[in-house]
């Protein structure tokens, strides 16, 4: 049977926005026990002296609703599989980001971005500060309510509308530590968590402000960060930038145009965390990749025409064998081991090896 969870908007602290509650029809799933997370990210050295974080709450879920039972469901195959969203032609993410706990608040800087005219802040999706850009000698927020590792995401925009074509690029997350500074995170990549998958199908604004669409995932930010990329099989690449009402803890809810959300049902998925396949070097893997093979530099996808590759198209969703042939981004690539998310070119493992143009 169907079910009509509330689903909403985090406000975004703009002047006069204030978004209302809105419904999502999504079909719920068993939740299921989160498994091999990896027991630490990567995080910068401690830059600052910073209050410790022991006397502050663990983070909680931005709503006390309480999912109702569910129940497993059969899974119709969706009719596409979802590639990685691209934002990088987007307004770069703010840098330069440092922050302190001090007392009951955490203070916050960052840098300007050329072009932005102005700045939002979240904590595990909810929304922090929205900055406007007046030329002041430094840009500020200050988070009120933080709370035991939480993660802040900073988002720079083009115009003070918040519509998704003035926003930029999201940041790779950044955590509050257990010093009280705010330091870079990285769930460590190729880490594995089993989780509850269900799918919804609206249009419209997320809740970070881009648009719903094919690859855009809700996620518990306080497991999975906003601005993660990570596999779900049978679905394709997620990337985490949205939240909903029963998508709690280890849940993921999936994007999937008209019928096909109710097509997906209610799995259970292992997912994997991986690298921004559009950004520089990746961090290293959780585990050494199962090869004695020397790694291979990664080599960016070139503008050749795909249309000249003769060997199938990369799908993220579709687990390969060592020695499997695929095309992506007018390259041949070979297997060396078993993989499946891996983004040719991209990945920390470096299980591809390039064959050159095509």
């Amino acid at each position: 049977m169907s079910l009509f969870p509330i689903r909403r908007r985090i406000p975004e602290h703009a002047p006069s926005r204030r978004p209302g509650p809105r419904l999502r029809a999504l079909l719920g799933a068993v939740a299921l026990t989160l498994t091999a997370f990896g027991a630490v990210g990567v995080v910068a050295a401690q830059q600052a002296r910073a209050d410790g974080t022991s006397s502050l709450p663990t983070c909680p879920f931005w709503t006390n609703v309480t999912p109702p039972p569910r129940t497993d469901t059969p899974w119709v195959p969706p009719s596409q599989t979802a590639q990685p969203v691209d934002f990088s032609a987007r307004l770069a993410a703010p840098g330069g980001v440092t922050g302190t706990l001090t007392g009951s608040q955490v203070n916050i800087t960052f840098d300007r971005v050329p072009g932005a005219q102005a700045y939002r802040v979240w904590r595990n999706g909810q929304a922090v500060a929205w900055v406007s850009d007046w030329g002041q000698p430094a840009l500020t927020a200050v988070d009120t309510a933080p709370c035991q590792n939480a993660y802040y995401s900073f988002e720079a925009m083009a115009d003070q509308s918040g519509a998704d074509s003035s926003l930029g690029q999201m940041s790779a997350p950044y955590q509050l530590d257990s010093d009280g500074a705010v330091v870079p995170w990285q769930t460590p990549v190729g880490s594995t968590m089993t989780m509850m998958v269900t799918s919804y199908n609206d249009g419209g604004g997320t809740a970070s402000g881009y648009n719903a669409q094919l690859g855009v995932c809700a996620v518990d930010p306080r497991v999975i960060p906003w601005g993660t990329y990570f596999t779900v099989p049978g679905y394709g690449t997620c990337y985490a930038a949205d939240i909903g009402t029963w998508i709690q803890n280890n849940t993921v809810d999936v994007w999937l145009p008209g019928s096909q959300a109710n097509g997906w049902g209610v799995q259970h998925r292992t997912v994997t965390i991986l690298a921004n396949p559009f950004s520089g070097p990746t961090p290293p893997p959780s585990s050494s990749p199962p090869s004695s093979s020397p790694p291979t530099s990664p080599t960016s996808p070139t503008s050749s025409s795909p249309g000249a590759c003769t060997a199938a198209p990369w799908t993220s969703a579709t687990p390969y064998s060592g020695g499997a042939t695929v095309s992506y981004g007018g390259h041949t690539w070979t297997a060396k081991w078993w993989t499946q998310g891996d983004v040719p070119g991209a990945n920390s493992q470096n299980v591809w090896t390039d064959d050159g143009s095509c």
